[in-house]
């Protein structure tokens, strides 16, 4: 068939790749590093080259039409730069299926060499490239003591990868994040090797259109902190270009007592205000600790019940089943109070008995979790209830361990704790009178963090004490690890002709209820950084409360004793047990 002249010309049809808005609904224009999407495919944050989900299938346009633009300029594409305030037409913030993915931005990564980094954080970034929330031009930068180049910083990246990576190896998303490492090496308070890191910085916003944003983690011993943040201003890196951000990242400990605590919070804000200022713990980041906002406050069957008038008592555990491991240096002289309690369980006991936050924001979060913290009162007496102790020598996972004054680089003097067990009031009116026992220690039966919280028994039963001699008391536990999940207890009948209550359990497993797998703490606390989320993120305020509560403690058992002895393998020293037996209380066994 013959086409006539004088019709006009099929218009080209132009696929429009539509990028998930990010935190500031910002795109980068073309040639600001980030590599061009394909005709077709829609750009992904871990360059699989298949359409993101946050992008849409890659087929529609916009509304407007990208036809009618492509046929007026004779087919050929013209790129579109957002305006300031620009926000994509297609997104619809109810659409729970789309991610938040980062804007363009960098990590720089100090000790980049230790466990940590190794184990945690270099695999976090992989996952998160792999899952598609980083930017295509995302950049990593290793600071640390050793002569490497970038080619060997990349490799030492792939085998950290491809050992502790949660979600499987692809070649092309590796690819494109080795594109990003960059490696510097030389020590804290070496000028050049900052200056270095700063052409690092600079080279990197051109060639991977970082746009300034860059984060600073100080995977650091807690000494070096100050020279580090004092180095990136010194150097001109903690303030970024107009409309960047930067951020500094610091991990645990957060000084040794109070006074430590605010000189450290006062250098480090005299560099980052505190809003830029990250405070990591890793709990805040575990799915099931952010499951107990949900399990309380988007749950109407829980929070009537969830005070004074119902609850006999709150118990929180962190047990692990190894000793110090290689961690001497750092834990002699810290203990597990310190390591442990005044952050990890105190954040927990915070977000277990805080009232309703007005949103879940930042700001909302820490001013019901400063309520708690505020109201917190230690017991009268410290000896009664409060027990410090140390591993022994014992049998743990079928084979004889040493104790802790046998470790090696240990003090054989040493009043280093290894388990401690306090008893804590919160003089409110939702949970006054109610005791919250918190514990934590090595070289216990196994590794478990839970919160256990205990009901009161029914005020009445018409049951004789026959049926009901093997019924407990209800509770509610959550399992933060190794088994995400919550289990409820209560009292069921036993089968048969006789009247016989007994305990029976409800159990709800994360691995059970959902397809998709709960991600690692440090993939949601990095993607956070780079959002500028801070919502799980303790405030210095927080940080302070803390060692208030903690300090007195502290200082009672510096001047009391020494720590008591329990078997390695054992739940902790008998002390422990005779704390709540007091109260006629038991510990719960994991």
């Amino acid at each position: 068939m013959t086409k006539n002249p004088a019709e006009p010309a099929e218009p080209v049809a132009v696929r429009k790749t539509v990028v998930a808005a990010t935190e500031d609904e910002g795109v980068p224009p073309k040639g600001a590093g980030a590599p061009a999407a394909k005709a077709g495919k829609a750009s992904s944050a871990g360059g699989a080259g298949k359409a993101s989900p946050a992008g849409g299938a890659g087929k529609a346009s916009p509304a407007g039409g990208g036809r009618k633009r492509a046929a007026a300029s004779g087919g050929v594409r013209v790129p579109v730069v957002p305006a300031a305030g620009w926000a994509n037409p297609l997104r619809d913030a109810r659409d729970r299926r789309l991610p938040r993915i980062a804007g363009p931005s960098g990590l720089v990564i100090f000790g980049v060499t230790g466990d940590l980094s190794r184990k945690k954080l270099m695999p976090a970034v992989y996952d998160l490239a792999n899952r598609g929330l980083l930017p295509p031009g995302f950049s990593l930068v290793g600071f640390a003591r050793r002569d490497w180049e970038d080619q060997d910083f990349a490799q030492v990246v792939h085998d950290a990868v491809k050992e502790h990576a949660r979600t499987p190896f692809r070649e092309e998303v590796w690819q494109q994040l080795a594109e990003g490492m960059r490696f510097i090496p030389g020590d804290f308070d070496d000028d050049t090797a900052f200056k270095a890191l700063r052409d690092a910085v600079d080279e990197l916003d051109a060639s991977r259109g970082t746009g300034g944003n860059f984060a600073f983690y100080l995977s650091v011993p807690p000494k070096f902190f100050p020279k580090v943040v004092q180095q990136l201003k010194k150097h001109g890196l903690a303030e970024g270009p107009k409309g960047a951000w930067r951020r500094a990242v610091i991990e645990k400990p957060f000084g040794r007592d109070l006074d430590s605590a605010r000189e450290l919070n006062r250098i480090v804000h005299e560099v980052f205000d505190p809003e830029q200022v990250f405070r990591i713990d890793h709990y805040l980041g575990k799915e099931t600790v952010q499951n107990i906002l949900a399990l309380r406050f988007a749950n109407q069957m829980y929070e009537p019940v969830w005070n004074r008038s119902y609850v006999d008592h709150v118990q929180i555990t962190m047990a692990e089943d190894i000793g110090i491991g290689g961690r001497a240096g750092y834990y002699d002289g810290i203990g597990a109070a310190r390591d442990v309690i005044q952050n990890h369980l105190l954040q927990l006991m915070a977000l277990t008995a805080m009232e309703e936050p007005i949103a879940f924001d930042a700001e909302a979060l820490l001013t019901e979790k400063l309520k708690v913290l505020k109201s917190v009162r230690l017991p009268e007496d410290l000896g009664a209830h409060t027990v410090h102790g140390q591993y022994a020598e014992g049998w743990q996972g079928g084979e004889k361990v040493v104790g802790y004054l046998q470790e090696e680089g240990i003090d054989p003097h040493s009043k280093t704790d290894t388990y401690a067990a306090v008893k804590l009031g919160i003089d409110n009116r939702r949970w006054a009178g109610i005791p919250f026992y918190l514990r934590t220690g090595k070289r216990l039966g196994r590794r478990v963090t839970e919160i256990a919280v205990v009901f009161k028994r029914a005020p009445h039963s018409p049951f004789d004490s026959t049926a009901t001699e093997e019924l407990g008391e209800n509770a509610i536990v959550i399992r933060v690890q190794p088994d995400e999940g919550m289990t409820v207890r209560f009292g069921s009948k036993v089968p048969g002709t006789s009247m016989e209550i007994r305990d029976v359990t409800m159990d709800f497993a994360y691995g059970e209820s959902f397809t998709e797998s709960s991600p690692e703490a440090y993939e949601r606390l990095i993607l956070d950084v780079l959002l500028g989320d801070a919502n799980l993120f303790p405030r210095h305020q927080e940080v302070e409360e803390s060692w208030k509560i903690l300090d007195p403690i502290e200082a009672y058992w510096h001047e009391h004793g020494t720590p008591a002895q329990y078997r390695s393998g054992t739940w902790g020293p008998r002390e422990a047990d005779e704390m709540l037996a007091r109260d006629g209380r038991s510990w719960r066994r994991p």
